[in-house]
């Protein structure tokens, strides 16, 4: 069976969150996603087609239990937080 898009952004960019404090919100996980996939150039999902994939994937909008690790992960926190450069 291929790996899909989705697939690769969860395995690549996410983590399971063991301890429930730092899981991702809704709006940082889609940015996470756009922030991976930016650096594997290629082209975002609209939000609705991101979130019903992550519904394939029983991952919920209101608590993802996910965090996030890898090099998306640094380029959302450098984007997000200009601050820190």
């Amino acid at each position: 069976m291929a790996v899909s898009h989705f697939d690769r952004f969860l395995n690549e960019a996410t983590a399971p969150d063991q301890d429930g404090d730092s899981s991702l919100r809704k709006d940082q996980l889609y940015g996470l996603y756009t922030s991976w996939c930016i650096l594997n150039q290629s082209t975002p999902a609209p939000g609705a087609a991101f979130w019903s994939a992550m519904k394939d994937h029983r991952i919920r909008s209101s608590d993802s239990g996910l965090r996030m690790t890898g090099p998306a992960a640094a380029d959302y926190i450098l984007a997000t937080y200009p601050a820190l450069v």
